[in-house]
């Protein structure tokens, strides 16, 4: 095997073995290398001397959902967290869940540092690539526990807002937890939100109807 600028070189009794022996060694499969055919195999004399093997060369296609794992890799071994990274790619969009322990530091206060390392990786993974990715990162089902407190908070303060029939400010949020609160409250018929404000610092309003 001979690895040059990311081309590698394998050889088998087919190509078909020669490919196989590639994709098994770099964990791809087809559709994410570029495979080209250097050489068929040949017979020896009877069948027995000087045969030739097949050599094909395997390059592997960088794909936004690669860039970001090896980015992701290369900043938790700086960082030397012991960690496994679960990857789950649909259409174009990919979940990327880090599992380990104490994560604490990726996810940071209410999930900043884990919000800016998600824009980070998108921005880096993406970076000149036609087929952009949407990438969601996740750390230890952070965001689904999160998910859940704000939807909590949402019907509370709804509740509230209703009660005292004035409205009630929501702490600035990102985007994403804005529209979980958006949506958490759309059918309720006795209040309405909406957000005001400039990011970062845009924030939502839990405003009663009146005569709700």
């Amino acid at each position: 095997m001979n690895n040059e600028q990311n081309i590698i070189e394998y050889t088998g009794k087919t190509v078909e073995d020669a490919i196989a022996a590639a994709l098994e060694e770099l964990r791809l499969n087809r559709d994410n290398v570029e495979i080209k055919i250097l050489e068929e195999p040949t017979k020896g004399l009877f069948g027995l001397l000087g045969g030739k093997p097949a050599r094909v060369q395997v390059k592997p296609i960088i794909t936004p959902t690669g860039r970001a794992k090896e980015l992701l890799a290369n900043i938790v071994n700086v960082m030397k967290l012991d960690v496994d990274l679960e990857i789950v790619e649909k259409n174009d969009k990919v979940v990327i869940n880090i599992n380990g322990p104490e994560l604490g530091i990726l996810i940071g206060r209410r999930g900043e540092t884990l919000d800016a390392l998600q824009y980070l990786v998108n921005l880096s993974a993406n970076k000149n690539s036609e087929n952009r990715k949407k990438i969601i990162i996740d750390i230890e089902g952070y965001r689904r526990r999160r998910e859940d407190t704000l939807k909590k908070l949402a019907f509370k303060l709804a509740d509230k807002a209703r009660q005292r029939g004035r409205n009630v400010v929501l702490e600035p949020m990102n985007s994403m937890e804005r529209r979980i609160i958006h949506t958490a409250l759309q059918e309720r018929k006795d209040i309405y939100t909406f957000s005001e404000g400039e990011e970062p610092y845009r924030k939502i309003i839990i405003s009663p109807k009146r005569g709700g």
